[in-house]
């Protein structure tokens, strides 16, 4: 897709960006993700593309780009 992602690695989720966010979007963590009250989670439960090849994680990230399209449209609808 054109995004450099080979310094990238998986974030925990702080308060500090939990508290700016307007959703959290957890990935398989379930109930061990901390949860704040008044807003609202959604959980991705997605195939762990650790350790996979470039073609088995094609999916996944596709996967991840739908639903993220989706939720934009639902949090800013065209107007």
């Amino acid at each position: 897709m054109g995004i450099d992602l080979s310094e990238e690695f998986p974030k925990p989720l702080t308060d500090e960006v939990v508290r700016a966010a307007d959703v959290v979007i957890t990935m398989g963590c379930g109930d061990a993700c901390p949860i704040y009250p008044g807003k609202r989670y959604l959980d991705w439960e997605l195939d762990d593309p650790a350790g996979k090849s470039t073609d088995d994680v094609v999916p996944v990230r596709d996967e991840i780009d739908r639903r993220v399209r989706e939720l934009l449209v639902e949090l800013v609808p065209e107007g």
